[in-house]
Order: C-alpha cells, then structure tokens, then sequence
C-alpha cells in the first residue's frame, strides 16, 4: 500500500523539462497533441515569423519524447531528462 501511494506521488513529479526554439516552431501543434501530460500550449504571441509557436508550461514534463518525435522541425523541440538527485 506505500509503494502504490509512492509510486503515485512520483507520477506527479516533473522528471524533465522541454527547450522550445520559438522562431522555428510553425505552430502546427503535434507537439500539444502528443503530450500525454499536456504541459505544451500554443502560444498567444507571434514569433518572428508570424506563427504561434509551442510554449512548455514550466511543469510536469515526463521527458518522455513524443513531441521531439511529433516535430516536423528538426532542432525546434530539445528535451532534458533530470538526474535521480534533482
């Protein structure tokens, strides 16, 4: 039963977070859909070239992958794994 509740607790936990170069996202949001956590959003504003690019919510990130493998744009999307200490 403590494992189960741990195990939960640790589900919750931010295990990554996600660079977003702005000025070369499209906007085309298959980041946002594939994110089983739904830590992207498309953003308010314009980047340089006119889209609304993908923001990363500053949270909740699984590192898990799916939006650098759902990117169309290669280098637009890095994703970081954190350390077991941090």
């Amino acid at each position: 039963m403590a494992t189960e509740a741990a195990a939960k607790k640790q589900a919750g936990k931010t295990r990554g977070h996600i660079e977003i170069r702005v000025d070369e996202c499209k906007g085309c949001g298959c980041c946002v859909i594939v994110c089983p956590k739904q830590v992207l959003e498309l953003s308010k504003e314009l980047n340089k070239m006119g889209y609304h690019p993908c923001t990363y919510k500053g949270e909740g990130c699984i590192a898990c992958g799916f939006c650098f493998y759902a990117c169309p744009e290669p280098g637009a999307i890095t994703v970081y794994t954190k350390e077991a200490g941090e």
